[in-house]
């Protein structure tokens, strides 16, 4: 990079290489970036600042060395955007021999007092630089003003599948978005046959549905659902997606030459537009799930979609979601998360387990940890649920299973998910899929290279019957089913219940966005045992709080 031709700061000169534009700076014009860095003692970003502020004002090179740190070009986001295209002064990392040379003059004690006050206001200038990037520059990467989005506001903007939206991001979405950017998340969700394979058999096996539709994805992430849908016959595929990802969705879509299908549009769907000539959708598809089902909440922004785009009769997939809730023993994970701090090498730590009350856990609990049925919480119709809905309170009995007195030391929440090719609600007596070790479904083999899809029996539990029933795809989080990226959620109990068979736990469950995080959860859970000997003295109401994030 420093071999590369650069421009002089002061003058309308390039030479041949970064060194020799920097030495002529400091010869002609007394200007040394490296002094003047450290005499401010600038991080990354400031010097970046200080440079396209140098190229952009023009200023004379004494009034640059005048410089006392403090002024506002330093802090402001217009001089993150390069000044000259591809300058390499912006690329280039200073000479390790810089931290070499100044290492003696770090470790000598200052002479005198006012060389001690400007080296405490130095350290306390950068400490505060310090613990204030991690919130800055969450946003700045968020609003694409990262190096790929440095270049592509110096691009001329071309003609290309991929229509971008210029989005301001609240505070909660910045590293939301963020974290949809990486690779990671992708190849687990990717990779959870349960949740993937049911996408795929229901949007594959139902070519009728999909066959000349317009079909929109929400949070697109890769791309799969979209790929799916344009196998499955749809007409186009809108692809929407606010993170980073969206690039490398769009370069997936040409690379499996579909791009004649389905366009991916960067940014959030409550901004963006389709394009000319389409105002309505006949099928919504998006994964939106999170933990809990609502954390995250991304089904706000599905809902957003529903009400703008999608037509009269049109289809919501998945088009249903319950939240189930149940009595579970979790002796287990109770001592990997909570009993092994009372004794650690003969000491007490258990003060460390207090806060995991407060929290939620997301975990894998086995089947046989369930002593009770579970019971739904929420059924999510998404054709109609509204927004506000998504803040709920109900009641719930459970009744333990227990063969003998059992210590239950947490309740379990997880969603069953379904899909309907008619977009209508399900029958409350229809049971949920769940998927075992060795299911078809897992080595489902789809089609690749033109082989027609083999379709199976549908997922649900009785065949079809009668011409027009609905079609029915589902899939199960809980124990039951093989574990998917889900896992399930667990809230511990400060005192377990001591439950035999018939035991009663009757109670409320609330669950609201949290006021501090949009994204996150708040939930709340009032409850009261009745022993089964006993059943007109229940005990008295318990209350737990906790979060889920």
């Amino acid at each position: 990079m420093s071999n590369r031709p650069c421009k002089s700061l002061f003058e309308d000169r390039t030479f041949d290489t970064v060194q020799e534009a920097l030495a002529h700076d400091e010869a002609t014009h007394g200007f040394s970036l490296k002094d003047v860095t450290t005499k401010l003692a600038l991080d990354p970003y400031q010097r970046i600042r200080l440079i396209n502020w140098i190229r952009k004002e023009h200023p004379a090179s004494s009034e640059v060395i005048a410089l006392v740190g403090s002024e506002s070009f330093l802090s402001s986001d217009e001089y993150l955007k390069p000044a000259l295209e591809d300058d390499p002064l912006l690329q280039i990392v200073p000479d390790d021999s810089d931290s070499e040379e100044d290492e003696p003059e770090k470790a000598e004690a200052p002479k005198d007092f006012a060389g001690a006050t400007r080296r405490i206001t130095a350290l306390q200038r950068k400490l505060e630089q310090a613990k204030q990037d991690l919130v800055y520059y969450r946003g700045f990467v968020s609003q694409r003003l990262n190096l790929a989005g440095l270049a592509d506001e110096l691009k001329d903007s071309a003609v290309s599948s991929t229509t971008h939206a210029a989005v301001p991001l609240r505070d909660d979405d910045s590293h939301y978005f963020q974290s949809y950017a990486e690779n990671d998340i992708h190849s687990v969700m990717i990779q959870d046959k349960v949740r993937t394979a049911t996408y795929a058999k229901f949007i594959l096996s139902n070519p009728e549905l999909f066959r000349d539709a317009i079909v929109l994805d929400v949070g697109c992430g890769t791309g799969i659902l979209s790929l799916f849908a344009a196998k499955a016959g749809a007409k186009r595929v809108f692809a929407i997606d606010a993170s980073d990802i969206a690039e490398k969705a769009t370069q997936i879509v040409k690379d499996n030459e579909l791009d004649n299908v389905i366009t991916v549009i960067r940014g959030k769907v409550e901004d963006i537009k389709l394009p000319d000539g389409y105002d309505h959708v006949d099928i919504i598809i998006s994964e939106w799930m999170g933990y809990a089902l609502l954390y995250e909440s991304m089904l706000d922004s599905v809902l957003h979609a529903r009400d703008r785009f999608l037509r009269p009769e049109g289809v919501m997939a998945p088009s249903q979601c319950r939240m189930m809730f149940a009595l579970c023993e979790a002796g287990e994970l109770f001592k990997e998360r909570i009993g092994f701090w009372g004794d650690i090498y003969g000491f007490d730590l258990s003060a460390m387990a207090k806060n995991v009350y407060n929290e939620a856990v997301v975990d894998i609990v086995g089947p046989e940890t369930l002593y009770s049925a579970p019971v739904v919480v929420k059924d999510l119709y998404l054709g109609s649920i509204a927004q506000k809905q998504l803040d709920f309170s109900s009641t719930f009995t459970l009744v333990s299973t227990a063969e003998r007195r059992t210590k239950i030391h947490s309740f379990v929440l997880y969603f069953d998910t379904f899909f309907s090719n008619t977009g209508e609600p399900i029958s409350e007596d229809t049971d949920v899929y769940h998927v075992r070790e060795g299911d078809p479904i897992l080595a489902e083999v789809w089609p690749v290279g033109g082989r027609p899809h083999q379709p199976r029996r549908m997922s649900t539990g009785e065949p079809l019957k009668g011409k027009g029933r609905p079609k029915i795809t589902s899939f199960s989080t809980g124990p039951a089913s093989v574990p998917t990226h889900w896992k399930q959620t667990v809230f511990f109990l400060r005192d377990p219940i001591v439950a035999s068979e018939g035991t009663v736990v009757e109670g409320v469950f609330k669950c609201r966005k949290s006021e501090d995080n949009s994204r996150e959860l708040d939930v709340e859970i009032h409850y009261h045992v009745k022993d089964p000997e006993a059943p007109t003295a229940p005990s008295e109401t318990i209350v737990q709080l906790y979060k889920v994030r």
